[in-house]
């Protein structure tokens, strides 16, 4: 067989954890070789230790049949590998060229040969299908160009072996198509993909064979089409999960959230927002479904507070908070779970207690006098980390320690916690794994259960149908549509999400 990779006994362990246990794994050339696993199991510290980032404990890597020792990422950059990692490594003010070639740069004597680098880049997104421009600015593109810049970066680097770490994580549906294109074209080149991911329906539609991590070990290698997604979540997890079910609907009560013709301009006058008017009740969930940079953004930002309103009115609970703080919303009973774990939901240099606490400092269970007290706030933390399930983290631990899924399991905690009347839940379980997905469904319909409305923007149309009552959708900033979730499907969702008519 020919193995383009090969990884053998691969050992890793942190204090207090045995991240990687003696794994095994071969890939062969020109594959797309999926890695799955729960969040913790293994999959970001296996592929560190590939890249160079980290150096396992024991174990050797062969690369085309050689065994290598990789010292940085230099080293595995220069033995044919390329990494796109969640968080991109782009500078913002520089063009698609110059992040493209920086450190392997064109020169014309002692500088940056910038027409050299442009025809460079155009001639490998030609080849890979990438369209990108090389000359536009990198502060000016979305993610999924962006995402194709990363992998242009690598492919300058003449990588044969491409490792995408959750690469779908922030894209749209119409996006992550276009990556699954990308891939495939890469793959007929010669190239040879690891994919690591948590959602199962791309490792069928895109992979060759996949690999289960479970506890640090490698538990399966299968062959994609001899196997299904209901098996490889099985293995994931150790048990049976249920997802994409219809969910039984509860009766609504009241009104908990009305907007009344909410409309929201950019510093160009344009409307993000027009004249949004709905209501959300308590015991019910209310879905936003809509192409991404239609509004939803905005539209949350505004009624959490992040952003202003031009006009219209928002309430909570009955009251207007329409020209209130986040602060004096969350007073008024509103909990939030952003989109953004990083920037907005957390802080990267917080410890993990601090972080489940943000938000809720001033309460008086938490509080004496000007201080806080350190016995109630600790054993907060701890039991939400022991009922959210949040891996790898003691209470003094820092965030930045934790998986993209643990970090958004604190997040969903910290919010959930509360038992607020009113829950935003922006993208709630985006780069979270199956059984994660499936406890922090369960938890929204808990909420929802126990009087809560819940407002849910989510990418996932069949997660929208699965939990929502009824489905908004936005088009260019206005909700052209609002349809009860029983009787509407993914078609029709994307019909009007585009523009179009059902």
């Amino acid at each position: 067989m020919n193995y383009e990779l090969e990884l053998r006994g691969i050992t890793k362990r942190f204090p207090g954890v045995l991240a990687n246990d003696h794994i095994d794994l071969a890939v062969r050339s020109g594959d797309i070789h999926a890695i799955v696993g729960e969040n913790g199991a293994g999959k970001t510290t296996l592929m560190s230790i590939l890249y160079g980032l980290v150096r396992p404990d024991e174990g050797e890597i062969a690369v085309g049949g050689r065994t290598v020792s990789f010292h940085s990422a230099l080293d595995a950059i220069e033995a044919g590998l390329g990494m796109v990692h969640q968080a991109f490594k782009l500078f913002p003010t520089l063009t698609v060229a110059e992040n493209v070639v920086f450190r392997a740069e064109p020169k014309k004597g002692w500088f940056l040969d910038r027409t050299a680098a442009s025809q460079r880049v155009r001639s490998l997104a030609a080849d890979y299908g990438l369209g990108v421009d090389p000359d536009a600015r990198i502060e000016d593109l979305p993610v999924g160009v962006l995402q194709r810049v990363e992998i242009l970066k690598a492919l300058h680097r003449n990588a044969r072996i491409l490792i995408l770490d959750e690469p779908t994580a922030v894209l749209t549906p119409q996006e992550r198509d276009g990556l699954f294109m990308v891939m495939r074209r890469l793959k007929e080149h010669g190239h040879t993909i690891l994919f690591i991911t948590h959602k199962l329906g791309e490792v069928m539609a895109v992979a060759d064979m996949v690999t289960v991590l479970r506890a640090g070990k490698a538990v399966a290698h299968l062959t994609c089409r001899e196997t299904s997604s209901i098996k490889i979540s099985r293995l994931m997890t150790g048990r049976d999960v249920a997802l994409g079910e219809r969910t039984t609907q509860s009766e609504p009560g009241d009104e908990i959230l009305r907007l009344d013709g909410v409309t929201v301009t950019d510093e160009h006058g344009i409307g993000r927002v027009v004249d949004a008017s709905f209501s959300v009740k308590r015991g019910e969930i209310v879905g936003v479904a809509g192409v991404a940079g239609n509004g939803q953004t905005e539209l949350i930002d505004t009624i959490t507070g992040l952003q202003a309103a031009n006009h219209g009115r928002i309430l909570i609970n009955g009251g207007d908070v329409t020209h209130q703080s986040v602060n004096e919303r969350r007073q008024a009973g509103l909990a939030y779970i952003p989109e953004d774990r990083h920037r907005v939901g957390t802080a990267a240099t917080g410890e993990v207690w601090a972080n489940l606490l943000m938000g809720y400092q001033r309460q008086s269970a938490f509080r004496k006098g000007r201080w806080l007290r350190r016995g109630p706030v600790r054993e907060h933390a701890l039991r939400l980390i022991k009922d959210y399930d949040v891996r790898g983290a003691g209470g003094d631990s820092s965030v930045a320690t934790l998986s993209g899924g643990n970090l958004q399991k604190v997040v969903v905690a910290r919010e959930m916690s509360h038992q607020a009347p009113l829950l935003i839940a922006e993208q709630p379980t985006r780069g979270v794994d199956v059984g994660a997905t499936e406890f922090i469904h369960s938890r929204l319909l808990a909420a929802r259960d126990d009087g809560a409305g819940v407002l849910l923007v989510s990418a996932e149309l069949w997660e929208l149908l699965a939990l929502a009552t009824r489905i908004l959708v936005m088009f260019e900033g206005r909700i052209v549509a609002e349809l009860d979730a029983a009787s509407t499907d993914e078609e029709e969702l994307g019909s009007y999400m585009t523009g179009g008519q059902p």
